[in-house]
């Protein structure tokens, strides 16, 4: 049978603990989100929807092809410049997804004979990256610097460090500043993904690259997605001219892709305005989560203090954190529940999201149904 090997699969999954379903959510969902990457609370924002709907009325419900064919609208244009001017870069791309733009990224900047050193915390998209670029990957220890350098002192040739600035998992942040420094002795580039940092760090939400004050060096690249704090759908690279010229001549998941409906364009593009307007929404997000963190650990439980909205709360086992995100859920929570493979070190998590417009009784409720369920 074709493919008989499946239902062994399928077997070794559950005997792990490590099934996964779908589960379709209603449009008035009763639960209390805190599962979503929804950080500044905008995917369901008047403004934002409406940007939406303005835009499919006015574009169409899709982009009709490919950015290089029929699918680059002037709202794209618009989208990509006022994008790369909010976070410090000289030009930007927009692309389908934050995946998408991932994958762009490091395979376009990665060509044959070059050494990619890659974050042994981040994200799969940057993980099949470096498995599709066509330079030599070599995976280091996350978040060390000292660990980067020693790889780039091995290669002679063009070389990027790649890493995370916010690792989804935990929530720690990159050494950014370090990293650069690194990256700068041996003139290697580096490339990093703000999918968890843009609009909760950084001055009114611009990132932590601009944090970190590397926003428009000429040898940074930076990916963000859309559709964690723009509460929209879509990527985007930032960076210098030369190179986003580049990523439009090779990247293939740009070339080769449909490009990003007008709608999450639209939505995207009326996120962005509304934040410079309420810069003070990303301050809200760090504080919600400082708080949960405060306030879990006080409960006798093992969170990891965050850098940015993610919390990370540690369980025994991968089936014990199903069962209690499960519990969570019957008490009217929605939680993220990470296990192996998609943890790196094998420990498994309740995921929380930090969202500015969470209100402080909903942050006490989140604990009490935490802790109760534990």
């Amino acid at each position: 049978m074709a493919f008989g090997w499946i239902d062994e699969q399928a077997r070794a999954r559950h005997r792990a603990g490590l099934v996964r379903t779908l589960r379709p959510r209603p449009a008035d969902s009763p639960l209390l989100d805190l599962a979503s990457n929804d950080y500044l609370g905008l995917a369901r924002h008047p403004e934002v929807t409406e940007g939406a709907a303005q835009a499919a009325r006015r574009w169409g419900g899709g982009a009709t092809g490919s950015r290089l064919v029929t699918g680059t609208t002037e709202l794209h244009g618009e989208l990509e410049r006022e994008l790369a001017d909010f976070c410090g870069f000289e030009s930007a791309l927009v692309f389908s997804s934050g995946y998408a733009a991932n994958l762009a990224a490091v395979t376009a900047l990665a060509p044959h004979g070059s050494l990619v050193v890659s974050d042994a915390g981040n994200h799969a998209s940057l993980i099949d990256g470096c498995r599709l670029a066509r330079g030599t990957t070599q995976v280091v220890a996350h978040a060390d610097p000292d660990a980067v350098r020693k790889a780039l002192g091995t290669h002679e040739g063009p070389a990027v460090a790649v890493s995370d600035t916010v690792f989804s998992v935990d929530g720690d942040a990159a050494p950014l500043a370090q990293l650069a420094a690194v990256c700068r002795e041996f003139g290697a580039g580096l490339i990093v993904d703000d999918a968890h940092g843009l609009g909760v760090l950084g001055d009114g939400g611009r990132g932590a690259p601009h944090a970190a004050g590397l926003a428009g060096e000429p040898d940074v690249v930076v990916t963000v997605t859309l559709s964690k704090s723009f509460g929209s759908q879509g990527g985007a690279v930032l960076g210098p001219a030369p190179v986003i010229d580049h990523l439009v001549n090779a990247a293939r998941t740009f070339i080769f892709d449909t490009g990003l409906a007008p709608a999450a364009a639209g939505a995207a593009l009326a996120a962005l305005r509304l934040l410079r307007r309420e810069p003070e929404r990303a301050a809200r997000a760090r504080a919600v989560a400082t708080a949960l963190h405060t306030r879990l650990t006080a409960e006798g439980l093992e969170a990891v203090r965050p850098d940015a909205a993610v919390v990370s709360v540690r369980a025994p086992s991968p089936e014990r954190a199903v069962r209690w995100a499960a519990d969570c859920r019957e008490a009217g929570l929605a939680v993220g529940c990470f296990r192996p493979p998609s943890v790196p070190d094998g420990i498994s998590r309740l995921r929380l999201t930090a969202r500015a417009d969470l209100t402080e009784e909903q942050i006490g409720n989140a604990v009490r149904v935490i802790s109760a369920t534990r």
